[in-house]
């Protein structure tokens, strides 16, 4: 097959980038041939080494913009699109592709397919929503059920479980999601024992937000008591001055304690995986609701690459009911974490046997090659309406 990727979103790096590479690399193991469509002027954050093509109209931000521009902007993006969904119509009419897939959409995206003339794309298109939470749900059956008699419009939503929150319709698809697996460095064995003597290498990696409270977490680590070597690694990526400089600010007031050790910078491709693979295990103490709702990128980059995990209990809460690759704490509850943490630095040597076995049975259900077949299945659906 030969399968265009719609590429709307710019960004400098994290899991989006990562998400469009298991698409662009497992689909051509499989052997379909893959090439990008995207806006004029888009860049991207890393070379996929295949075929882009430019769609007429740049992407709109809305960055630095309030009230009545804020407005403008956002008629002119709804209008971009609009003329994104003709031209990507028309291309698939002339036969360029045999099948498109958007990897990153929202209810937003169904809605105004809804008036497209790309509702009667004669090639089937995935949409991929990476999740619906509570307050989503109902506009996105709504935007869905308007596409019911677009056999080839099929939205696809990252989720658990077969339904959305007990409502189920005939063209939207549940499926898992992927995990992030490395691709640049040498596939070790990422999942052993901690060797004796050596320090448990635990790693707190990924974009710096207040939401994650590093500053409490930090706070609850020195107040662990514990009964090994344990090393603490805090990697934070920043896209905003005030947050570079809060994140900057907590490295000077913990730097100076033993066994902690802080990197303020952005990793990407083999950096960034070489990082995950040097560490034993993975914390993950930020909480949050749409954790509930969306799957979470470093959890399925923990499972990648084999790392156990310490997590909160609202963090995709169905993955650690199937498979015990790590402990979790009560969401928002410091003193629960304190526990946690402690627990499991002081039992990983006795526990890391285990966690290596649910590693491997939960990487082996969420593979990227296993999601990919699980597209194409969706790709070769006949659909009656």
């Amino acid at each position: 097959m030969r399968i265009a990727i719609f590429e709307n979103i710019m960004t400098p790096g994290g899991h989006e980038v990562d998400f469009n590479r298991i698409l662009v690399e497992e689909f051509r193991q499989q052997g379909h041939e893959v090439f990008f469509y995207v806006p004029e002027g888009f860049h991207f954050s890393m070379d996929y080494h295949v075929p882009v093509h430019e769609l007429q109209g740049s992407v709109v931000s809305y960055s630095g913009v309030t009230g009545v521009r804020k407005l403008m902007r956002t008629i002119k993006r709804e209008l971009h699109r609009m003329s994104w969904y003709r031209q990507l119509y028309e291309a698939a009419k002339r036969g360029e592709m045999d099948a498109i897939i958007v990897p990153t959409s929202t209810y937003r995206y169904l809605r105004a397919i809804a008036k497209s003339v790309l509702r009667h794309s004669p090639v089937p298109i995935i949409f991929i929503l990476h999740g619906i939470n509570p307050g989503e749900a109902p506009k996105f059956l709504k935007a869905a059920k308007k596409l019911e008699a677009c056999p080839n419009i099929r939205p696809t939503v990252l989720t658990f479980t077969e339904d959305i929150f007990g409502e189920k319709r005939d063209n939207i698809r549940t499926i898992y999601p992927p995990t992030f697996v490395p691709r640049d460095i040498e596939r070790k064995s990422m999942a052993s024992p901690v060797s004796a003597g050596r320090p448990l290498t635990i790693g707190f990696f990924g974009q710096y937000r207040r939401e994650k409270r590093l500053e409490d977490f930090l706070e609850v680590y020195l107040q662990g008591n514990y009964t090994r070597p344990v090393r603490l690694l805090v990697q934070g990526a920043t896209m905003h001055p005030e947050d570079a400089a809060d994140f900057e600010r907590i490295i000077k007031k913990y730097s100076g304690y033993d066994g902690i050790e802080f990197l303020h910078k952005g990793l990407i491709g083999a950096e960034w995986q070489q990082a995950i693979m040097d560490i034993d295990a993975l914390l993950m103490p930020y909480s949050a609701p749409r954790y509930r709702y969306h799957w979470g990128g470093m959890l399925f980059t923990a499972i990648g690459f084999q790392k156990p995990v310490v997590a909160s209990d609202d963090m995709n809460p169905e993955v650690f009911a199937a498979f015990q690759i790590g402990l979790l704490f009560k969401s928002g509850d410091m003193e629960s974490l304190r526990e946690t943490l402690e627990r499991f630095i002081n039992t990983y040597d006795e526990r890391s046997a285990g966690y290596v076995r649910d590693l491997q049975k939960a990487a082996a259900l969420y593979s990227p090659a296993s999601f990919v077949q699980r597209l194409e299945e969706i790709f070769k659906e006949q659909r009656s309406i």
